[in-house]
């Protein structure tokens, strides 16, 4: 499967993916130019099926139609009960990462192999209680790890204040596999989270509230993506 774009390999930067799912869907077009002006990386596109979360969202076409109209790399979330089931489709569609979550009813490590084997690449999603222990056997399969730091479902909460613990895990985790994996960090980020996410070990930040609701959604982004870490 041909790909115009990926994530790119971890390079020491902190890469920010603002949510689409917190974007003015009217606007969203105009939306995803604005934060790749202002110097997003990628797009971070959630998609719920009402029966892992309690929300609904996207489908296939939404990516289809992203991927036709910007360069910047599909980062796609698979908040499902069984990610067997639409990794194809959104791979097809032009995902160039699917992440799935760990507490999927699915065998995770197949569905990994599954995304790798169209071609895309893999990442996988641990909710804030789960331990980070479970993701040591997959390391090998891994592009990224995305630790949830709210319970997944719903744009605009706050960040939980056990995140940091649970990053710095994965982080370690992450160190001692050798491999270069994103660890990528999602719910709550603003400029002042982004400070203790990054301290803890994260260099990727999905932002989406705290990007689409603000005044200054261009000026949000870019502190987000200028933050240092909190000491």
């Amino acid at each position: 499967m041909k790909k115009t774009s990926q994530i790119p390999p971890v390079n020491g930067k902190i890469a920010v993916a603002p949510s689409v799912l917190c974007a003015d869907l009217y606007q969203l077009g105009q939306a995803v130019e604005m934060v790749k002006k202002a110097g997003a990386d990628w797009i971070h596109v959630d998609i719920m099926d009402g029966h892992f979360v309690p929300n609904l969202s996207f489908g296939p076409a939404l990516v289809s139609s992203l991927k036709k109209h910007t360069d910047l790399p599909l980062d796609v979330h698979l908040m499902v009960t069984n990610p067997l089931r639409f990794i194809e489709p959104f791979a097809k569609a032009g995902a160039d990462l699917l992440t799935v979550h760990i507490e999927s009813e699915d065998d995770t490590a197949k569905a990994l192999n599954a995304i790798r084997d169209l071609g895309v690449q893999a990442g996988v999603s641990i909710k804030p209680d789960t331990h980070p222990d479970v993701i040591k056997p997959l390391t090998d399969l891994l592009d990224l790890v995305l630790v949830m730091s709210v319970y997944p479902g719903f744009g605009g909460q706050a960040f939980l204040e056990n995140s940091p613990a649970q990053i710095k895990q994965v982080r370690q985790i992450i160190n001692a596999s050798g491999k270069k994996i994103w660890l990528e960090v999602d719910g709550g980020i603003n400029a002042q989270t982004a400070k203790i996410a990054i301290a803890a070990g994260a260099d990727a930040l999905v932002a989406g509230n705290a990007i689409f609701s603000s005044a200054d959604p261009e000026l949000a982004l870019k502190q987000i993506k200028q933050a240092s870490p909190a000491i």
